[in-house]
């Protein structure tokens, strides 16, 4: 089991401020699961407009966090690392549900499992949770393609 910080975050994910959203890795066992962390802080530029009255991270940027999540786990578990040539595409999103509010001092832990790899599409199992409490779960396909 695997963990990551920061720099080995950067090496396998393209994704950049304000756009990454996974800040560790706890477990990373290729070929099978993930757990990684995101810390939603109130400097996350997204709470300025999303209620800045109640502020809430948008379930759309959580369902990405654990789709980068899903990234790595599948870079990990193909040995590689993204580069300039190629793109890592969400290809679709199934049975997406928004539990309860993130809000700023949570702590999001996104769990993935690799369901399925059938030529080239992933299919991931993610849930992500704040404490105990379900916060989102969905299904998540994704591939990777050359520029």
């Amino acid at each position: 089991m695997n963990s990551m910080d920061i720099g080995a975050i950067l090496e396998h994910l393209p994704h950049r401020y304000p756009f990454l959203l996974v800040d560790r890795v706890l477990e990373c066992d290729p070929g099978k699961t993930i757990v990684a962390i995101k810390n939603v802080t109130i400097n996350e530029p997204f709470f300025l407009g999303h209620f800045p009255h109640h502020p809430v991270m948008p379930g759309v940027l959580i369902i990405e966090a654990l789709a980068q999540a899903a990234a790595i786990l599948s870079f990990k578990t193909l040995g590689t690392k993204p580069d300039d040539k190629s793109v890592y595409y969400f290809v679709g999103i199934d049975e997406a549900r928004f539990k309860r509010p993130v809000t700023p001092g949570d702590q999001l832990t996104l769990h993935v499992a690799i369901e399925r790899n059938v030529r080239g599409i992933w299919k991931f199992k993610g849930v992500a949770r704040v404490g105990d409490a379900v916060a989102a779960e969905a299904k998540l396909m994704c591939t990777v393609r050359s520029l």
